[in-house]
């Protein structure tokens, strides 16, 4: 899982330049295929998809292609769900300057992902709605997986050599001990329900509302302490590719990872999506809406996924940590660097701070709009607009290159997921 663990931002990542400039310069590798499928069970009817295959960075170019998959699992409601399906792809790619190179929109593409999440969860609460939504998306550039999620969705990796990580994080307040922490600083009340007499059962929750997660779209009942922030983790594959596997909790909630793999594996993309559906299902019942996408990931004309080699009875086939680069390690010979068989991490952050995920400190600093707020993408003229650094909603004047920026909408919703309040 994504954890708690805190560490420097770009701490022992691998530059996404290097990893670029390495496939570009390596002629046996093409664009990879991207085979899909998907398998539901309703209970509810809350559980909704969105997949597009040929999304183009640069609109005509038909060599700029990159794919989106998303699952939404509506609670109390389907509203969220619905409209972020229908809203969230356009506001992140809204964030995204135009005329980027790839390697600048792929590194533009974390933090457009937390303003888009963050201005359809402001649009839809402005509409009055009491419903809510956890939200998996992927983004998949070549070989290079972009992963933004909040709630309790999840989606995990199989690599071709057979090994598995976690591309999500999981805001469930009963597993997430810095997430609780932060509910409760922000001005929330978390525990459990009391069944009278002073026994307290079921899950830990979020008060008012009951929620049990600590992140989501939506959800105005509950409080602004409920935050769309997404978790986002970015990594680039190794050129035999990987399985993607994108559920709800109503198959994370029967299968663990490895069980969901194993009897999938082999399986074309829709087969699979069916069968680990099917087994959540034997498993557990239909208690909940549950849903599975599939995402192959694979070198050009190989249509089937390859069945990685067997494991050695008692070693895991879990890394929940990705190769990395560190400070020693990055000083040595192209030769060590070059290597194109391993899953390699680019970025990772999962903080709830707006200002952080938004500052000029991260390593696409020059990749935002000038004249815009960093959330909603108004426009605003020079001398107008709130550092998101700043601590206050009162304006002073900045110039443009000061930013990012907020408008003085955005600059109060994130105030109010600071847990700071309006007179």
């Amino acid at each position: 899982m994504a954890g708690g663990e805190e560490r420097k931002k770009g701490e022992g990542m691998v530059p996404l330049a290097l990893l670029l400039k390495r496939e570009l310069s390596n002629e046996r590798v093409e664009r990879p295929d991207v085979l899909h499928g998907q398998a539901s069970q309703a209970r509810k009817g809350e559980d909704f998809t969105l997949v597009k295959i040929d999304c183009q960075r640069v609109p005509g170019d038909g060599f700029s292609t990159f794919s989106v998959f998303a699952l939404f699992d509506g609670h109390n409601g389907s509203q969220a769900a619905i409209y972020s399906k229908e809203n969230l792809l356009s506001n992140i790619l809204r964030a995204i300057p135009s005329n980027l190179s790839r390697e600048e929109w792929l590194l533009a593409l974390p933090r457009a992902l937390v303003a888009g999440f963050v201005k359809t969860d402001k649009d839809f609460i402005d509409k009055a709605h009491f419903s809510g939504t956890t939200v998996t998306l992927v983004i998949i550039d070549g070989l290079v997986v972009t992963v933004a999620s909040v709630g309790d969705s999840r989606c995990i990796l199989e690599s071709a050599e057979g090994s598995v990580y976690y591309l999500s994080a999981d805001h469930r307040l009963e597993s997430n001990e810095e997430e609780v922490e932060r509910v409760i600083a922000s001005g929330g009340q978390v525990g459990r329900l009391n069944s009278g007499g002073g026994v307290e059962i079921g899950p830990l929750r979020c008060w008012p509302g009951g929620l049990c997660l600590s992140r989501s779209i939506g959800d105005l009942d509950v409080g602004e302490f409920i935050v769309p922030i997404p978790h986002v983790k970015q990594v680039k594959l190794s050129n035999a590719g990987g399985r993607l596997i994108i559920s709800s909790d109503g198959v994370w909630d029967a299968l663990t990872a490895e069980m969901a793999i194993k009897c999938s594996r082999g399986l074309p993309a829709d087969a699979a999506a069916s069968q680990i559906v099917k087994e959540a299902v034997h498993l557990m019942g239909l208690r909940d809406d549950t849903t599975c996408i599939v995402v192959d990931v694979l070198p050009p004309e190989k249509l089937t996924p390859p069945v990685p080699p067997s494991k050695r009875q008692g070693m895991g086939i879990f890394k929940f940590m990705f190769r990395r680069k560190s400070c020693e390690t990055s000083t040595h010979s192209d030769r060590e660097l070059s290597e194109a068989d391993l899953v390699e991490e680019i970025f990772e952050d999962g903080s709830a701070k707006l200002a952080q995920r938004l500052s000029t400190n991260h390593q696409s600093h020059n990749t935002f709009k000038l004249f815009a707020c960093a959330i909603c993408q108004v426009g605003m003229k020079p001398g107008e607009g709130i550092s998101v650094n700043s601590t206050s909603s009162k304006h002073r004047r900045l110039r443009p290159w000061d930013g990012p920026l907020l408008c003085k909408s955005c600059q109060i919703k994130k105030e109010a997921m600071e847990g700071k309040r309006h007179s």
